[in-house]
């Protein structure tokens, strides 16, 4: 099931790991891979999984837990996907996991056992999700394949219940080889939770195809606001990403209100039984009396353009950030963005450096911060000309799938 590298291949591959060995003149063995999410929405963690299973050089397969877009894409890369699907373990969320868990067990039961029986076809079993990690390890017994989680997020009582905390604990110290995370806040927020020496995880940092967002062009950009109904001289602030409450976008919402000069677009869709959240955010631009400066687009494939379209870029998530992948897309759109500190974000963002730090939560410091920026268009300029510098240098996507193929062969060996 592996395939060989080739001593060119093997340096392109992974530098630190595949480098060394390659100099030495010896084969690489790239092992095959079943990835494994619970997800067919188009989320961060699907995102970080989709370069990669793309890019793989040996066999490898996706796993869904659901369908979606996401299936979609893989797809239409040319990468396989098989589905493994269980309506009432989709139920299953952090918000009612005491609630659904018992009644699911049959499904579950099922689900572990589908994992196991196409995991036997590889050689690493990689989980990209939560729910993917319960599913597959508790399958090791029957699969008996290396494990590799990739953790997406920051695991404390804040943000997950007891129960849920419980089980990951336990299935990370008796069922899992080898985790990544995401970022630093990841890492530490799971090294606390279980106890393991901080090496025991490493980080490695998403990253984003900056050729991508170079290939759009200020033409783009003209349609787009063409689309919204508004002149260049507008200025316009972008929030892009899922519409949910923690992601902030009543907080933009606030800040709007306060800037009375300006439109805000907001870039995404309602996830996972979120739409009750739009219908909010509604209500509350009319009770603002920003509705005519309000624009939703919705989720879309182009998001260089989207980006490029707007002035500012904004993040305003509410509780600390795993990583925050629309900070670097920013950067890599050559827009300055203005996000909250909290969590993965002050990893990529330098205040007033390459970009512009809020506390999170705060409408009237997010709108001061939009004002300024928009007062100071040299420092703006500057900020994201260093931004671009910063995500060329650190959050390229070579370099991404570069060290998780490092730390895949890692585990093979």
């Amino acid at each position: 099931m592996n395939r060989t590298l080739t001593t060119d291949e093997a340096a392109l591959a992974a530098p630190s790991f595949i480098s060394e060995a390659a100099s030495k003149a010896e084969p690489i063995a790239v092992p095959s891979v079943l990835f494994v999410d619970q997800s067919g929405q188009l989320g961060g963690a699907e995102f970080s999984l989709l370069p990669l299973a793309v890019r793989w050089t040996a066999h490898r397969e996706v796993l869904l837990l659901s369908d979606g877009p996401f299936r979609q894409r893989l797809e239409s890369m040319q990468v396989k996907v098989h589905l493994t699907l269980e309506a009432s373990v989709s139920k299953i969320n952090k918000e009612a996991l005491h609630l659904n868990w018992f009644f699911a067990l049959p499904g579950i039961l099922r689900q572990v056992r589908a994992i196991a029986r196409h995991a036997r076809q590889f050689d690493i079993l990689f989980l990209n999700t939560q729910k993917a990690l319960v599913l597959g390890a508790l399958g090791k017994p029957l699969h008996r394949k290396k494990i590799i989680w990739h953790l997406h997020d920051i695991m404390t009582r804040e943000h997950f219940g007891f129960f849920q905390r419980l089980i990951v604990k336990w299935i990370t110290r008796y069922a899992v080889d080898h985790i990544v995370a995401n970022s630093r806040a990841s890492a530490v927020s799971l090294v606390d939770l279980i106890k393991c020496p901080p090496e025991s995880v490493p980080v490695v940092h998403n990253g984003v195809d900056v050729d991508e967002f170079s290939r759009t062009d200020g033409e783009d950009a003209g349609t787009i606001r063409q689309l919204l109904g508004l002149p260049d001289e507008v200025h316009l602030i972008g929030l892009f990403g899922r519409l949910a409450p923690w992601k902030g976008q009543h907080i933009a919402l606030e800040a709007l209100a306060l800037l009375p000069d300006m439109h805000l677009v907001l870039v995404g869709s309602a996830l996972f039984g979120e739409q009750a959240y739009v219908e909010s955010l509604r209500r509350q631009a009319t009770r603002l009396g920003v509705e005519q400066r309000l624009h939703f687009a919705g989720f879309r494939d182009d998001m260089p353009a989207w980006m490029k379209a707007v002035d500012v870029i904004l993040h305003t998530s509410t509780e600390p950030e795993p990583f925050g992948r629309v900070i670097i897309e920013g950067m890599a759109a050559g827009r300055p963005v203005i996000a909250a500190a909290a969590g993965g974000v002050v990893e990529i963002v330098r205040h007033r450096k390459n970009g512009w730090l809020v506390p999170p939560g705060n409408p009237a410091t997010l709108a001061d911060a939009i004002e300024t920026l928009r007062a100071a268009p040299e420092l703006a300029r500057r900020l994201a000309d260093q931004a671009l510098l910063d995500v060329q240098q650190h959050f390229s996507l070579d370099a991404y799938v570069a060290r998780m193929t490092d730390a895949i062969i890692r585990v093979a060996c």
